[in-house]
């Protein structure tokens, strides 16, 4: 091994950790108030968590928009959208990138509802759902689901993008009960 270089070991350890995220970012847990937000959305509208109380929320975190899996996920929930309504629950994006970016793609795969953007990962990172490369920065494709009171009544860390919303609408259904 040449002088200056890590052993491997070293950098496996320093990618598990980076991917892991920072400490005590898991420890949002069911049943704790949601985290706060005020956000800009596709149309630079600040949106905050408060926007939507009294009602159930879906928000969901991913990746980048016009991305395979995200753009799965997003039509999904597009097209679940009169189930959500009918449960009296919205639905709401959050990822990094800009406003502009939201607006091309809700506008090019028809998105009804509203994506936000957490440009610094400042809000991903309140909910566990920052992925911090150092040199990148995505949110992780986590969902939480909040009731009506602002608690977070359900956390899906491990999402699969085209079945997520059958399980999101299952649960909020189990729980309006």
């Amino acid at each position: 091994m040449k002088p200056g270089h890590p052993p491997l070991q070293l950098l496996f350890v320093l990618l598990a950790w980076l991917l892991a995220g920072p400490a005590g970012a898991e420890a949002l847990s069911q049943g704790a108030p949601a985290p706060g937000f005020a956000l800009p959305d596709a149309d630079g509208k600040t949106r905050r968590l408060a926007d939507w109380r009294g009602q159930w929320l879906v928000l969901y975190f991913y990746p980048r928009d016009n991305t395979p899996g995200c753009t799965t996920e997003a039509a999904s929930f597009r097209d679940a959208q009169a189930r959500f309504t009918a449960l009296q629950a919205s639905v709401v994006g959050v990822s990094l990138d800009d406003a502009a970016s939201h607006r091309e793609f809700a506008a090019e795969h028809r998105l009804p509802f509203a994506l936000l953007s957490d440009v610094d990962g400042a809000v991903a990172a309140r909910y566990g759902a920052l992925l911090n490369l150092g040199v990148m920065k995505f949110a992780k494709r986590h969902s939480f689901l909040i009731d009506p009171n602002g608690r977070v009544a359900k956390i899906y860390r491990q999402v699969e993008p085209a079945s997520h919303v059958e399980e999101i609408l299952a649960d909020l259904k189990q729980l309006r009960r």
